[in-house]
């Protein structure tokens, strides 16, 4: 609960923090609106008091050039800035609101230059190439925090899916999925391949002995009962006779198998292999067997589709999953995290595995880029042009109108400067 919770705050904390942010930067723009304004005023000022009493003073030439020059320089920025977003003083002359007339055009432009310059392929697989992706990954997840992380984030996934499907989705799952694909399974075949694999290089042979092991307990356990269902079918021999008789059976029975457990060799043994090769060769090759299997796998899909397994199987495996995830110690979290931390271990002590992911990974890149890279530039152009063109035209100007600003200023003071200097070639050129 709390999980869910956390990330609830944290998705309402987003547009308040988002809000705060463009508060600062209107509120910046605004401040250094009023200095370039303030600053045009004080030009033009300036240049007043110059004009009114330069007669009196003829020094005021000076200040009178930097003023004349600054006031330019000031308003010809101010509507060079201005121009980019709006019409100046509300009027519509040409060439001026040049980022809302001209968004379709923007948007195209924006999508091709994102295709040319970052969705080319030889650029991405050029900047992938030189990164060992591969051994990055894998040293990442060898360190237990990461992949308990990884592990978390996949067990949390696990328990919502499990949560949000219900019988009717299972169901749909296993008759349009599973059902169709084990119809069509050949049982018997994959029997007799179970077995060949089990039997190949004497697999099979530790569980022959504990099966041996196994039958010698037994016989132990149940020595009373095997002597009392022997007397039970012979009633005419004496019960000393029948206990000496069972007794010396199992005797037997024990020593045979003692024997079998201890020689690999043993004649019991041999005709145990070649019971289980033939069994193998009558699993994968007889239509006898091949029939049996379809018409069990049938029978257990009947079964399984009319017993209402669907509910069943979906209430155990999500008690038992859920159950398991509540606990601070799980054994899903566990064994994810072990096996991601193995995984990444042992990518970063292979080179040949790294060298392949490597190669995979550029090779899925190069095909994303070339197949979706066109559909992505499409993408980004569809969505600038269903922008609105004032709301981009404000959020434009909100990011970058504070240097803006500081170009007005900025031309302000060069145009003054250039003033004075002008004012002093011509001077130089008259005398």
């Amino acid at each position: 609960m709390s999980f869910f919770a956390g990330d609830g705050d944290r998705d309402g904390m987003r547009p308040t923090i988002a809000n705060a942010g463009e508060d600062r930067k209107a509120s910046g723009l605004k401040r250094m609106r009023r200095t370039a304004m303030w600053l045009l005023a004080f030009m033009i000022a300036l240049l007043f008091a110059c004009v009114a009493w330069q007669a009196d003073h003829s020094w005021l030439a000076w200040p009178r050039a930097f003023a004349e020059a600054g006031t330019v320089g000031a308003i010809a920025d101010w509507y060079a800035v201005v121009a980019l977003f709006r019409h100046p003083l509300g009027l519509r002359i040409p060439h001026t609101a040049i980022i809302p007339q001209n968004q379709q055009r923007i948007a195209e432009s924006l999508g091709s230059f994102v295709e040319e310059n970052f969705l080319a392929p030889e650029l991405i697989i050029g900047r992938l190439s030189g990164h060992d992706a591969a051994q990055a990954l894998a040293r990442w997840l060898a360190q237990p925090a990461n992949s308990r992380g990884v592990a978390d984030i996949v067990a949390d996934a696990v328990a919502g899916l499990l949560e949000g499907i219900d019988e009717a989705d299972l169901q749909w799952f296993f008759d349009r999925l599973v059902i169709p694909q084990l119809r069509t399974l050949d049982v018997s075949r994959v029997a007799g391949d179970v077995l060949k694999v089990l039997t190949e290089g004497e697999r099979h042979q530790p569980w022959l002995v504990h099966g041996l092991e196994a039958l010698e307990k037994w016989l132990t356990a149940n020595v009373d009962m095997i002597k009392a269902k022997f007397s039970e079918t012979s009633r005419y021999t004496p019960a000393p006779l029948d206990d000496y008789i069972v007794r010396k059976f199992i005797e037997g029975i024990i020593a045979l198998l003692h024997e079998a457990a201890a020689s690999p060799d043993h004649a019991l043994r041999r005709q145990f292999d070649e019971t289980l090769q033939a069994l193998t060769v009558r699993l994968q090759t007889s239509a006898v067997h091949r029939r049996f299997g379809k018409s069990l796998m049938h029978d257990c899909i009947r079964y399984f589709r009319h017993a209402d397994y669907y509910r069943v199987l979906l209430e155990r495996l999500r008690i038992r999953v859920t159950a398991d995830l509540g606990h601070e110690q799980s054994s899903v979290r566990d064994a994810l995290t072990s096996m991601l931390a193995s995984l990444g271990k042992r990518i970063s002590r292979e080179p040949a595995i790294r060298h392949k992911l490597s190669a995979w990974w550029l090779a899925l890149a190069r095909e994303l880029v070339v197949r979706y890279g066109r559909q992505l530039s499409a993408l980004i152009t569809e969505v600038v042009k269903g922008w609105n063109a004032g709301e981009v035209s404000r959020k434009i100007e909100a990011e970058i109108g504070r240097d803006l600003q500081y170009v007005r200023i900025n031309g302000t003071f060069v145009g003054g400067m250039v003033g004075v200097l002008l004012h002093a070639a011509i001077l130089a050129i008259m005398r």
